[in-house]
């Protein structure tokens, strides 16, 4: 796999994560750079693992993988974006301000809902004359640059646009979500 094609491949995972992140980014109070990188970092993290074991898996384990990857993450995204909908329906109480941050778990869920079909991925990287770990970690770093833009995009669009943004968040990864579901039925 050649350096230019491996490119492509990084930026083309995080492609769902950098749309995730905005929606996360919107949601929260004026988020800092700091929080922005910390998303990014966690989004990174778990986006350059999955293709790590996505690598790992077995011949008749990534069988089970392609066929229910696509489901997993749609219900995971669908169930989020429902909640941040839910969320940005909810009237506002007095003084009750946006969270500066997100919890380490919500952030961790969201990424791996955007990072399941890395674990395809990394399995059909096995096929190729690719460096599994040159690759991990470029999808990892590229993940981690989309996500930190795209959560301080979304602090520009949530200023905007107010408590509306939860909902654009939520409609957000649903989008994503019923996209991979789409593809991967489309291609079936």
């Amino acid at each position: 796999m050649s350096l230019v094609s491996l490119v492509f491949l990084a930026f083309a995972m995080s492609t769902d994560a950098f749309a995730a992140a905005i929606g996360k980014g919107s949601s929260l109070h004026k988020p800092r750079l700091t929080e922005a990188l910390r998303t990014g970092l966690i989004f990174g993290v778990i986006e350059a693992i999955t293709p790590l074991v996505g690598w790992l898996i077995g011949q008749a384990a990534s069988r089970f993988v392609v066929e229910w990857d696509h489901w997993v993450a749609f219900t995971l995204l669908l169930l989020l974006g429902l909640h941040m909908i839910h969320v940005g329906l909810q009237p506002d109480s007095e003084g009750e301000e946006k969270p500066s941050r997100h919890s380490f778990w919500l952030l961790a869920v969201t990424a791996f809902a955007t990072s399941i079909d890395a674990l395809a991925v990394g399995f059909s990287l096995a096929f190729v004359e690719v460096n599994i770990f040159v690759a991990a970690l470029a999808i990892g770093l590229a993940t981690t640059l989309m996500v930190t833009i795209g959560t301080m995009l979304g602090r520009v669009l949530g200023a905007v646009i107010g408590k509306r943004a939860e909902i654009l968040g939520g409609v957000v990864l649903i989008l994503v979500g019923s996209t991979i579901l789409y593809e991967h039925l489309a291609g079936a």
